[in-house]
Order: structure tokens, then C-alpha cells, then sequence
């Protein structure tokens, strides 16, 4: 989630069918949440499907959890089969991983601000964060993530200084 910028429901609806290994990306084409204790599945948040690029490194570890399973197994399955749910995951997973990292307190959503960070700090532009994190429109994800970008106020003006001085 850190890498991708994907929501919770979207990498627990993930699929083995939603990985392209070769073009190194997933499509996010479904999302999932518990409503009364039931798992309900649907379109992403904006209702619109997505490609979300993924690092290799991790595309190697996703490469091996594909190995035998068939086209409609979960990507990330519950420990005992079936759909993550994110109160068990956060209970029994995320959250003592969270505290063993000294980072007690995140969530899961803060790790889609550290994809967004993360893709920006790399230089991405905000079109292309912008499709990472599924917005509707790159104002939405200016708006969200404006104050990342404040560093770059200051490589502008010391590349115009450089431009104006024949450099």
C-alpha cells in the first residue's frame, strides 16, 4: 500500500486475474467493505477501474504468491481463506507490525499518503499521482498533497536564477 497508493478495500479485493507480471501492474477493477459483517464488493471508491504501476521489488513477491493459484484466488487472502477484513487485519497484522516499527498509531491510510508521498519526493508528476491514488482530477490530488510540493517553489526560482544568469 505504501508503494501503490492503494485503499484498503481495493488491495483485499485484489485478484491473482488483477496481476499483469509483464507489464508490471495491477488493475484495480474492484473494492471491498464490510457493511453488518459482510463482505461487499464493488466498483473503487471513484468508480473508476485503474492500472496502478508496482515496483519491482515487490512485484517479485507478488510473482511468487501467484505460483498454483488459480485466476480467481485473492491476491492477499485472510490467513484462513477468503476476503481480508480490515478490524482482523489491523488487530492480528498491521497494527503490532506498526508498533514494532516504533510507528504506533499509523493506519493503513496513512500508507497511501506515503505512496503519494513517496511517487512525488521521486519526482512524479501530479498527473501521474493522480492515476496512482484513483482521483477524479489532479486539483483533487493538488488540494490533498499541495504542501508536498512546497520544496519545489524552491528549485523553481534557483533554475529561473540559473536560466537568467546564462547557466
Amino acid at each position: 500500500m505504501a508503494y501503490t497508493g492503494l485503499r484498503f478495500g481495493e488491495l483485499a479485493a485484489l485478484r491473482v486475474r488483477h496481476v499483469d507480471l509483464g507489464k508490471r501492474r495491477l488493475q484495480v477493477v474492484e473494492g471491498v467493505t464490510e457493511v453488518r459483517g459482510h463482505a461487499v464488493f464493488g466498483s473503487p471508491k471513484t468508480h473508476a477501474a485503474r492500472s496502478v504501476a508496482v515496483p519491482s521489488f515487490i512485484l517479485q513477491q507478488i510473482a511468487t504468491r501467484l505460483e498454483g493459484q488459480p485466476e480467481d484466488a485473492f491476491l492477499f487472502p485472510a490467513p484462513r481463506g477468503g476476503v481480508l477484513r480490515l478490524r482482523n487485519w489491523r488487530r492480528e497484522v498491521f497494527d503490532p507490525a506498526a508498533r514494532a516499527a516504533g510507528l504506533d498509531g499509523i493506519t493503513p491510510h496513512n500508507l497511501r499518503h506515503t505512496a503519494a508521498s513517496l511517487a512525488i519526493a521521486a519526482g512524479a508528476n501530479i498527473k501521474a499521482v493522480q492515476r496512482m491514488l484513483g482521483h477524479q482530477s489532479a486539483a483533487m490530488t493538488l488540494d490533498v498533497y499541495s504542501g508536498l510540493f512546497e520544496d519545489e517553489l524552491d528549485k523553481v526560482a534557483e533554475r529561473l536564477n540559473d536560466r537568467a544568469q546564462g547557466r
